[in-house]
Parts: C-alpha cells; structure tokens; sequence
C-alpha cells in the first residue's frame, strides 16, 4: 500500500506535469495574439523538449536580455506612442535637463539617462495595458527592469514632468499614483504593507521630492509640493507643503506655498 508521502509526492508530480502543459498551452495562444513575442516563445517554451528545458531556456534568456525582433519591437512601440504620451516624454526630457546638475544637453538625456528610458518604457506598457494586453506589457515591463533597472508596474499611474534620478532600485506598484512635476531618486519603493489586495500603493501628489532610499508604503498620500528626506520610512499620510523624514517619519519642517521640491531638488531637511 502506498504510503501518505509517496501519495503527496504523486500528487505533487501530476500537479508540476498539468502546470507545465498549461505553461505550453498558454504560450501557443499568447504567440499567436502578440507576433512580437513569437519567436521568444517557440524558442524557450514550444521548442523545448522538457519541463528542465523550459526552465532553462527563460532563465538564459532574461541573462541575455532579450530574444526579439529589433524591427517588431520598434512597430509595437511607435505605435503605442499617442501625441499624449509624447506631450509627456518631452515633458520628462525638460524636467530633467531642468532638474539633472549632471545632464548638460537634452539630447544627453534622451539618450543615456535609464530613468529616462525606463520610464518612457512604462508608458508604452502602460498604454498596452489599459488597452488589455497585459501579457506583453508584464513582458516589456520586465525586460525594461532587467535592462534598466527601475521596476515599476504597467498598471501604475505616472504623470508627466517626472524624473527618475538615476533610476537604480526604484519600486513602483501597481496601485500607485505619481501625478505631475515629480522627483524621484534612486532605491526608492512605492510599496504596499503586505499581500492585501486592491489599492495598496502610495498616491504621490504634484511637485513631491523623494530622496534617495526612501521607502513609501501602503496607500498613503504624500501631499502636493512636500519632501521625503533620504532615507525615511513612511507608513502614515503626509500633509501637503512639508519636509518628512525619519524611520519612521514625521514632519520636521513647514514649507512657503512657493516652494517645489521636485525643481529645486534641495536635499536638506
């Protein structure tokens, strides 16, 4: 008679095999709905002679970056850029050409900055999944993570005249809102507070500076033209035109209305 371990061990062996035909079956559909995608399909999932072979092939593949067609990857992007989508890059190459001590040209932006790129990236996968094709905005979101750095998801709603400094270990998730003329600097998270579902991120409001290290956690709001210091952790509503910091943080300087943190980029507390 077999016994309770052997029986969980099968058990969890035809469960692996139903997941893995699944996995295949998934892939055929989404190569045949998104041509782009094609390619890296077949190569990592349909050609691949077992489940090891799979495993294999993605994980090589996302060490090499990406195994797409140079041409079908611009058509998917030029033709998800609206002229409101490009009223927002030139409005980001602005902020950070205005904001960057170290950008010298526009052009030094547009075309070395990975903040810069991976935002602009965002927005493309953003319009994709608004538009329902959240299988390769997922898919060009991550690869703009693995090539860039910042990890923000498609779903997350970003205004525009944004600069995200450096760009090195930001965390945008899916629920959060930045809203216009706002700085962002490197490892900052804009997270949630553990595996609750619906809206769990931070709602950034205009002309909010973020400095660098910052974590932003829960749906909380950090209001218009305030600062978070480097380094804060932030777990309650901020009020708008203040300077925060600390772990966890509290409110340690009032502001003048004229003040906007996100263009003077002022890190003193």
């Amino acid at each position: 008679m077999p016994s309770p371990l052997g029986n969980a061990i099968a058990e969890t062996a035809a469960n692996e095999a139903s997941a893995w035909l699944v996995i295949r079956a998934e892939a055929l559909a989404l190569a045949e709905r998104e041509p782009v995608l094609r390619p890296l399909l077949q190569s990592q999932v349909l050609d691949a002679q077992n489940n090891a072979a799979i495993i294999a092939r993605v994980l090589a593949g996302r060490l090499s970056v990406a195994e797409v067609d140079t041409s079908g990857l611009i058509d998917l992007l030029e033709g998800a850029l609206t002229l409101d989508i490009l009223a927002s890059v030139e409005a980001d190459l602005l902020a950070v050409r205005e904001r960057d001590p170290a950008c010298t040209t526009t052009l030094h932006a547009l075309m070395n900055l990975k903040g810069f790129h991976a935002l602009q990236i965002h927005r493309v996968a953003h319009a994709l999944w608004l538009d329902g094709r959240v299988e390769i905005a997922s898919w060009l979101s991550n690869l703009a993570s693995l090539v860039f750095g910042p990890d923000i998801h498609p779903a997350a709603r970003i205004g525009a005249g944004i600069m995200l400094d450096h760009g090195s270990g930001i965390v945008i998730g899916e629920t959060a809102v930045i809203e216009d003329e706002v700085s962002i600097l490197q490892n900052v998270t804009l997270g949630g507070t553990g595996k609750q579902s619906g809206d769990r991120h931070p709602k950034i409001r205009r002309g909010v500076m973020i400095g660098a290290g910052a974590k932003i956690l829960g749906n909380i709001e950090i209001g218009a033209y305030s600062k978070v210091a480097a380094g804060s952790v932030v777990v309650k509503a901020v009020p708008a035109h203040c300077t925060v910091a600390g772990v966890p943080a509290t409110v340690v300087r009032i502001h003048p209305a004229s003040e906007i943190p996100a263009e003077t980029m002022d890190q003193n507390i």
